[in-house]
Order: C-alpha cells, then structure tokens, then sequence
C-alpha cells in the first residue's frame, strides 16, 4: 500500500494486525506492534534505545537465529542476507533510535522484542529494495522473529546487554582505581613536602 497523509499533512504507512489498521509514519522502521506498545505503556518515560547494550544484544540474537534458520531451510537465502546485514548494522550501532518502546513494559519484553523485530524486518526490506512495510517480503514475525519466543529472546539478550555492559563497567572501575591511586600518590607528595 503506498504512503499517504495524515490528517495533521504526516506522511504515514497503513499496517495491519488482528486489532485492525494503524498509521505509523513512513519513515519509521518500527512498525505497527511498536506503535501500540507507544500507547499503551507509558510507563517509566525511558525508552529503550537509552540501553544501547540491549539493542545490540537483541540484534545478536536475531542474527543467531537467523542464522540457524537458514542453516535449517526455514529462510531463503535472500531474506537470510537481509536480516543478517540488518541486524549487524543494528549490533554496529545504527537505527538505534528507532528503539522506541520504554524500557519497562507489560508483556515480559514482548514489546522489545516486536520492535526488534519491525526494526530489522523493514531494515531487510529496504536491503532488498522493498518499501517498509511491505513485509510479504521480510515479515517481522514469520522471518525475523521465527522459530523464537519472546521467552527466550528476552532473557537471552538480557544476560548479553550485561556481558557488554560488564566490559565498559570494568574500563570505568579500572579509571576509577587509577585515579584513587592518583590521589595517594599526590596526598603522599603533599605530607613529604
């Protein structure tokens, strides 16, 4: 379906789900289970792309079981390259923005784990040359999201954003001692003078 206006002059995209269709602007890459996650959680007022170890541990997942997927058949080759080099470039940093649900929302991460998957399936699509959107191409849950469950998606990414998170806590602990170890040596200085 090609974009159209809002009635505010918004470009936006009409997606569809079992609750019926929504607008979600056009340039966005979340899709349509993100927007009513923005509706109906307001909770903390922090969205998730604050956690930027998340993002990148949802996206290596994704890549993980995309991977295992084709390995197994269940994705073609196409929308395997897609989705991989969506969710590298999500592990490298990019669209991080687009990570708009807050970060404590209901449904055990079931959000998180939608908006992941909107975010590398329009991704793939644009790799493929397809509009957002169009996800008879890449679909956010029969390709991006096959084969998981947000049960194990969630805790999975979970325990690899505090892997990734540990490795800057421990560079800051390490400049931390430095500089303690910087004022003892000064306090030393100062009581020999």
């Amino acid at each position: 379906m090609p974009n159209q206006k809002d009635g505010n002059g918004n470009t936006v995209r009409i997606e569809h789900d079992l609750l019926g269709d929504r607008q979600v602007p056009a340039a966005a890459y979340y899709g349509i289970q993100t927007v009513r996650a923005l509706e109906n959680f307001h909770i903390t007022g922090v969205p998730i792309r604050q956690y930027p170890e998340m993002i990148q541990a949802l996206a290596m997942v994704k890549l993980a079981a995309a991977r295992a997927n084709h390995d197994l058949g269940e994705l073609d080759t196409e929308v395997f390259r897609a989705v991989e080099t969506a969710s590298q470039e999500i592990i490298g940093g990019k669209l991080h923005a687009q990570f708009q649900v807050d970060v404590i929302q209901g449904g055990a991460g079931t959000s998180v784990n939608m908006n992941a998957n909107e975010v590398i399936a329009n991704r793939a699509l644009e790799i493929m040359g397809h509009r957002k959107g169009e996800y008879e191409y890449c679909d956010p849950h029969d390709h991006v999201n096959c084969s998981q469950s947000t049960n194990d998606v969630y805790p999975s990414a979970l325990h690899i954003a505090i892997i990734l998170a540990n490795d800057e806590l421990i560079v800051e602990l390490r400049d931390l001692v430095q500089a303690y170890k910087m004022e003892q040596i000064v306090g030393i200085l100062e009581d020999d003078e």
